[in-house]
């Protein structure tokens, strides 16, 4: 009878200690989210520097008015293509407060390649007062900061869809299917036709939203090939050194054998 009550109390707490793991399970399982094919996975993926031009080219026209990425500097653009000069001519369409002068005046001048990107507002308070109380978070890392990282913010861009009929909606807020809560307070940001390419890339949302979010990728990393190729350098050294190590082991152990 003793080993009886032992054996249901090792039940019930195995049971206990294991009913989050599978609850967790079961709520992962409800919304997986999509798998995109991007040209920097995997461990020989490399960036598709067009789509990095084009990307930026929509968080500039689109993405900016509202988002910050004070990470960035414009020189950081060279990296991805842009001429010097196309770099000065980007910055220089900007303004960015300096000094003091001379007369001890803070003044304003236009933004140089060394400059961080500018931000839409000048300060938290003024970014959540022309956003009805909601704060547009920095862009410059949110792929790392977000579970799934870029699959969630593809995936997020073309969640926005009308809510179940059964589904209240907050007031000034959008149904999203996969965002935490399915409730946003950002209005679809791109669709069809948002942004014209210069290279005549289609401009389909799948298309605009692979190529933000691309940027936004090499923004948060901007020297993910430098360490994939380390890797697979160090990868064939261990790889070779194994080799070297058995054998010799081999050879210096045969006799004993």
């Amino acid at each position: 009878m003793k080993v009886e009550c032992i054996n249901m109390k090792v039940l019930l707490l195995t049971f206990l200690f294991l009913m989050p793991s599978f609850c967790i399970l079961a709520s992962s399982n409800d919304a997986k989210m999509p798998k995109h094919e991007w040209s920097f996975g995997g461990i020989t993926g490399t960036f598709d520097r067009a789509s990095i031009q084009r990307g930026y080219k929509v968080y500039r026209e689109v993405c900016s008015g509202c988002h910050s990425m004070s990470l960035l500097y414009y020189r950081d653009l060279i990296d991805i293509g842009f001429s010097e000069e196309e770099v000065k001519a980007i910055s220089a369409e900007y303004t960015v407060q300096d000094g003091p002068n001379d007369e001890g005046e803070m003044f304003e001048r236009p933004a140089r390649p060394s400059d961080r990107f500018v931000s839409p507002f000048a300060n938290e308070q003024e970014a959540r007062m022309n956003n009805n109380g909601s704060y547009p978070p920095d862009l410059s890392v949110i792929t790392k900061a977000k579970k799934h990282g870029a699959d969630y913010i593809y995936n997020l861009l073309l969640g926005y869809k009308e809510p179940p009929e059964d589904y209240e909606i907050g007031e000034g807020m959008y149904y999203n299917e996969w965002k935490e809560g399915h409730q946003i307070a950002m209005a679809p940001p791109l669709d069809e036709g948002y942004v014209d390419y210069d290279d005549g890339t289609e401009n389909t949302l799948p298309q605009l939203s692979e190529d933000v979010t691309t940027f936004l990728v090499w923004s948060a990393e901007p020297e993910l090939e430098v360490r994939k190729k380390l890797g697979i350098k160090v990868i064939l050294f261990f790889i070779i050194f194994g080799i070297f190590i058995y054998i010799s082991k081999k050879r210096l152990w045969r006799e004993i054998h």
